[in-house]
């Protein structure tokens, strides 16, 4: 109770100082008023073209995670049981994370084009993010817990799934967190440099130019609630390996 009461505070300070700065600057087009930003926010619910860019950009965002942690774990793994492997590949993924994503975004523009690049970019800069959870929560397992393993059942799947995965299981979540947030921005900005239609990043880039300030501000926080619903799903989605554990504790 007392977190969420100090999650509603912060949150009502800070409309609080946004209502305070606008009745300062008195400039809609600097800073739009609050009502304004909360009317353009019911609009877009009203428009057909907004809901079809929410639900395309949510779309690709799925989309792009889905593979990145799909590819992610798999590769992960892997290079956390074969150290020659994670030699070979630790320095891909490290020039992945490195590179500035503008430039990354305008290479693959070129090469693909408007509609595939903003599901590449996507993939890109989140298959490190999770590659990296995995292979590091790997290695940082305790020695003496896959020993323990090792006596009991010494087969390569069985302790995957029994030890290393619900062991692994929460650096992953946190891996799954950091990727939504950084999705989200990778993505709106890959869809507002390549006009991807029917997305939020188009519906950005048309009310910048049509100076429609308060739309701006409205889309934004729109996508601010998008990733913190996602994030909530996420932390209250209960793994099935947490289920194996219960279940394997019952069994001792």
């Amino acid at each position: 109770m007392k977190k969420t009461g100090l999650t509603i505070l912060s949150i009502f300070t800070l409309f609080l100082v946004w209502i305070i700065v606008s009745l300062i600057v008195d400039n809609s087009i600097i800073l739009p008023k609050l009502n304004q930003v909360f009317s353009a926010f019911l609009n877009i619910f009203m428009s057909k073209n907004s809901l079809f860019a929410i639900l395309y950009t949510i779309l690709r965002l799925i989309i792009g995670l889905f593979l990145a942690s799909i590819f992610g774990f798999l590769l992960g793994i892997i290079a956390g049981f074969k150290d020659k492997f994670a030699v070979v590949f630790n320095p891909v993924v490290t020039i992945f994370r490195t590179v500035p994503v503008i430039s990354i975004t305008v290479i693959l523009l070129i090469i693909f084009g408007f509609k595939l690049t903003p599901y590449i970019i996507t993939f890109l800069m989140l298959f490190p993010l999770i590659y990296q959870g995995t292979y590091g929560a790997i290695k940082d397992i305790e020695p003496e817990l896959i020993d323990v393993y090792r006596l009991e059942d010494n087969h390569f799947f069985t302790g995957l799934f029994h030890c290393y995965i619900p062991l692994i299981s929460k650096n992953i979540r946190t891996s799954l967190l950091q990727s939504l947030g950084l999705g989200i921005k990778v993505l709106v900005m890959a869809e507002y440099l390549s006009q991807t239609k029917n997305s939020i990043g188009n519906q950005l880039y048309l009310s910048k130019v049509n100076l429609n300030f308060d739309e701006v501000f409205a889309w934004t926080l729109l996508l601010i609630f998008l990733a913190l619903i996602l994030e909530v799903l996420i932390n209250h989605y209960q793994p099935i390996t947490k289920k194996i554990i219960k279940h394997e504790n019952k069994n001792i």
